[in-house]
């Protein structure tokens, strides 16, 4: 969870919460994200560690046409208890979103307006789920399990497709 608050809010909430002895690693951990990564490098990571959440800005929709599935989470701040449930169900079995070729993108600072936030325009917590064809499966405003989220994608239409060639 500590990663994927540092991802989504930036160095300066992150290191607040921790002693002065993590503090003083700080500098190598902001330079890195300092540095914005490239959409190519976000997509290069993912493919590497499916696992892994990433920022809502690191990488745009149409970078991730017919490629992933994102589900992006949304909170006005990190603190918000839907998004801490939200992200907890997530990474209990991230490895089953990993299967179905799904990116988890975050997004808790609604001042940055990324353009995430611009196009699907969340009030408060929100989890929308995008398949591959970048239309927009499911808008849910409370968190939903793993479960649920897989659930959903089994019955997409490109889903079904791969499962098909699969056999």
């Amino acid at each position: 969870m500590k990663s994927v608050i540092l991802a989504a809010c930036g160095a300066a909430t992150f290191w607040a919460g921790f002693p002065a002895a993590t503090a003083a690693q700080a500098p190598a951990m902001v330079e890195a994200l300092v540095s914005e990564p490239t959409a190519e490098a976000t997509i290069a990571a993912w493919q590497e560690d499916p696992a892994r959440i990433f920022a809502a800005g690191d990488v745009a929709l149409s970078d991730l046409l017919y490629l992933a599935r994102p589900v992006v989470v949304f909170a006005d701040t990190p603190r918000d208890p839907a998004f801490s449930q939200q992200m907890a169900l997530l990474q209990d079995r991230i490895e089953d979103l990993a299967v179905r070729d799904v990116i988890v993108l975050v997004d808790t600072d609604p001042g940055a307006e990324s353009a995430l936030r611009e196009v699907l325009r969340p009030r408060g917590f929100a989890l929308t789920l995008i398949d591959k064809d970048g239309r927009i499966a499911q808008r849910k405003p409370s968190p939903w399990s793993v479960r649920e989220i897989t659930h959903a994608i089994d019955k997409m239409p490109l889903r079904q497709q791969e499962i098909n060639e699969a056999r």
